[in-house]
């Protein structure tokens, strides 16, 4: 590990860059974005990037990273919505001699970094604040539900990285998996019905604030429309979510155990955050603890074996 020095970019008192709502903190940069920015998140934004390293064999990152560094004339990485900031420290710390910039929404990261790691807030809807060619590594992880125009950000991503360079693109499917099967709609009485409800209730929820939630299964055919990458490799698959692969679905794998559990204590901390999106547009009380008590019904005492796809997409920048 490299040495770590104290930073305070935003000074001691960072409380303008917040804001309450529905007894939750939230940022206060972009309104649309209902998603909480407290401690709970922070917690849960730790606990996908475990689940990520997992999923990476113990790497935090695929592709060809340490040639786009090698060979980059000034070794910049940029993590977009970098959340509780540990994938930039953890690339800071593996890549000593590389400048990582991540950028929030939200002042959430550690004050104690790695010297060759900063961050910044920023609103990405409004653009990507680097000139063009400036990054050799651009990383996007679990952040388009913020993204109103994810286009948009694609095109300023290429903007801002040099040709040659490497761009990382991961984001977790919106439609739930139930027993192998994809739910966009549980009909009545079947196993984990208040699970899928749940999240069609989310899906709705985002799509009144512009957001496309295609976007993640769409991550390759986005990336290659715009004409700008080649190489580009598509990686998915399914999350565990839970204790299932070593209980009564004999599925055991020490590996996907540690992810499935991972996924579990995400997901237990997701479920509550999301009250506040809910009741800004328009539920009650009561059907909003109605469709958290019965999610967490299906998380907690599963009926079948819950998954979550997750798209990865990585392709190097034309020369």
């Amino acid at each position: 590990m490299s040495q770590h020095t104290d930073v305070a970019f935003i000074g001691e008192d960072d409380s303008e860059y917040f804001r309450r709502l529905f007894n939750r903190t939230f940022n206060s940069l972009n309104p649309t974005y209902l998603l909480p920015s407290d401690e709970d998140e922070v917690k849960r934004s730790e606990l996908h990037h475990r689940m990520m390293q997992f999923v990476f064999q113990g790497n935090n990152y695929v592709g060809e990273v340490k040639k786009a560094l090698q060979f980059g004339q000034q070794r910049r990485v940029l993590d977009l919505g970098t959340g509780c900031g540990l994938w930039a420290i953890n690339m800071a710390d593996e890549f000593p001699r590389a400048e990582v910039i991540g950028i929030d929404l939200a002042p959430l990261q550690p004050r104690t970094v790695p010297p060759n790691c900063t961050f910044e807030l920023c609103d990405l809807e409004t653009g990507i604040p680097y000139p063009d060619g400036y990054f050799d590594l651009v990383h996007a992880r679990s952040m388009h539900i913020g993204i109103r125009d994810y286009p948009q950000l694609l095109q300023e991503a290429i903007r801002v990285l040099r040709p040659g360079g490497l761009i990382i693109l991961i984001e977790p499917d919106l439609i739930p998996i139930v027993d192998g099967s994809r739910i966009t709609r549980a009909p009545a009485g079947v196993g984990a019905a208040d699970w899928s409800t749940f999240w069609e209730t989310y899906r709705s929820c985002l799509t009144r604030q512009g957001i496309d939630i295609t976007v993640p299964q769409r991550l390759t055919e986005m990336l290659n429309a715009t004409g700008a990458f080649e190489n580009v490799i598509t990686r998915d698959g399914n999350i565990p979510v839970g204790f299932w692969p070593k209980g009564k679905w004999t599925f055991i794998d020490p590996h996907l155990l540690s992810v499935g559990q991972l996924q579990w204590l995400d997901y237990d901390l997701f479920l509550p955050a999301l009250r506040p999106m809910f009741l800004f547009h328009g539920l009650t009380e009561n059907q909003v603890q109605s469709l958290i008590t019965g999610a967490q019904r299906d998380l907690y005492h599963p009926v079948a074996p819950l998954s979550a796809h997750i798209n990865i997409v990585h392709a190097s920048k034309q020369l």
